[in-house]
């Protein structure tokens, strides 16, 4: 799905836990998550720490959907 949504011209950022599957389906902007059960977060973290590690997540995803790419590119710290 994530090719096809590029292929009509919209960039599409995959947030994934698993890069390895996001590289084999064919995804172009790929930002690695946490974990399976909580990708966007660590429950083990305060409420705070979360919320610093949910934001730096949409952030990085954000400057992935603005970044011009030519192939699979994954969006590292």
């Amino acid at each position: 799905m994530v090719k096809e949504i590029e292929r009509a011209g919209l960039p599409v950022v995959h947030d994934c836990t698993v890069t390895p599957i996001s590289l084999t389906v064919g995804a172009n902007r790929i930002v690695p998550t946490i974990a399976i059960p909580h990708p966007l977060g660590d429950p083990a973290q305060t409420p705070e720490e979360e919320k610093k590690i949910r934001r730096a997540i949409v952030e990085k995803s954000l400057q992935a959907l603005q970044t011009e790419v030519d192939g699979q590119t994954v969006f590292k710290d």
